[in-house]
């Protein structure tokens, strides 16, 4: 073992005459450990959010969506979605014909949006209709001499109080335009499935029926909105939008998985650089009691000091000997916040310890997801902090004058 390691390690196993230093060292210990376990747990929830949501959005919805920039829809949408589901990183393709409607049962009506779609084709583009709690998927395709299929999220079913094989009435803002002025369009539709996302907007207002309804309710016959498709590589949907433009040709626009959800991501971007520096301040703090302890180790250790410079050690060693010290506290700390940090993370993501409002956060409970690269650079962040808090300590004590010291003794 070196000899400054040693005297350093030392130092910390020994009790020293003046308890206050050894209550700060105890405190610089608990900073340092509480801003390490703080800000593992802060980023983890972040983490958790932005995957989370990332995953039921990315399942829920395509990954491009190709649509007509004069907004008249797709009518070779068929041989279309064929020739671009060929295209290189291209996974599938699936068309789809969605409005806004309004859908009641009883006494009940909420305003959703319905999307045809073609129900073989569509679960290769997203899993949302993999995802049935009660039905099944291959109701879509059936046909009712009353009504059309339809399936709906679990909270639409709550909210209208419907059940498999009831009836509900969806009405379209795409009327008949009458002597009498503009009728709105209905048909009647029969709840075949109700699927869970686990995405509060998804199961609270969209449902699913047929291509074949959604246009006989429209009035859109062969016509569909927009083509959907679903890439192998999800961080190339930018070049891959770009390939599929140009395959088209003219009059056709692309969007793109991160341009849908900009604004979000950009908050959780936003959200996670404020969280590392309000709560790296908790860091600063504990690096600045572990430049208090070693300032008055400096003045509680200026004997051993003298002595040891007597004894042949040199500048360096001395100022080392603190250096070593005040890392030697820091690791210790940052140890024991990466033991609390992804403790608490695995007990909260595992046993789903807190819940929130399903509707405002569009999760029902806290998702905590620790990354070992965020261990990786918090540590060494914390190490970094701490190091740069003991230079002047170190410093102050290598410069002592040993003979000054001695000869008062």
């Amino acid at each position: 073992m070196r000899f400054e390691f040693f005297v350093a390690l030392r130092y910390l196993k020994a009790k020293r005459r003046q308890a206050v230093i050894s209550i700060v060292t105890a405190i610089s210990v608990l900073g340092v450990m509480a801003g390490v376990a703080a800000l593992l747990v802060a980023l983890a929830v972040n983490n958790g959010f932005r995957e989370d949501l990332e995953q039921r959005l990315l399942g829920a919805t395509s990954n491009i969506n190709l649509v007509r920039a004069a907004n008249d829809g797709i009518r070779n949408y068929e041989a279309l979605a064929d020739q671009l589901g060929r295209l290189p990183h291209v996974a599938a393709a699936a068309p789809a014909l969605y409005e806004e409607v309004l859908i009641s049962s009883r006494s009940r009506a909420q305003g959703i949006v319905l999307k045809g779609v073609d129900p073989a084709r569509e679960v290769k583009v997203g899993d949302l209709l993999r995802r049935i709690r009660e039905g099944s998927l291959e109701g879509l395709s059936r046909t009712y001499a009353d009504a059309d299929p339809i399936a709906i999220g679990k909270e639409l079913a709550k909210s209208l109080g419907v059940f498999i094989g009831d009836t509900v009435l969806v009405t379209s803002p795409q009327g008949t335009v009458t002597p009498f002025g503009v009728v709105p369009k209905f048909r009647h539709f029969r709840v075949v499935a109700v699927f869970d996302s686990g995405f509060y907007d998804f199961d609270a207002t969209w449902a699913f029926t047929n291509l074949g309804a959604a246009q006989r309710l429209f009035g859109l016959q062969n016509i569909a909105s927009v083509i959907g498709f679903k890439i192998d590589d999800i961080y190339r949907a930018e070049p891959v939008a770009a390939s599929i433009r140009q395959a088209t040709g003219a009059g056709f626009e692309t969007t793109t998985w991160m341009e849908q959800n900009r604004s979000l991501f950009s908050a959780l971007e936003l959200e996670r650089l404020v969280t590392i520096l309000t709560i790296g301040l908790i860091v600063l703090v504990a690096a600045l009691n572990i430049f208090i302890t070693l300032a008055m180790m400096v003045m509680d250790k200026s004997r051993d000091i003298a002595v040891l410079r007597s004894m042949g050690a040199t500048e360096r060693q001395i100022g080392a000997v603190f250096t070593l010290h005040g890392l030697l506290i820091a690791a210790f700390g940052t140890g024991l916040g990466l033991v609390v940090g992804y403790g608490v993370s695995w007990l909260g993501d595992t046993y789903k310890l807190i819940h929130v409002q399903a509707d405002v956060y569009a999760l029902a409970f806290v998702p905590f997801h620790a990354r070992a690269w965020d261990g990786v650079w918090i540590a060494a962040a914390a190490l970094a902090v701490s190091f740069l808090a003991t230079l002047y300590p170190s410093l102050a004590a290598a410069r002592l004058n040993p003979v000054e010291i001695l000869r008062y003794e």
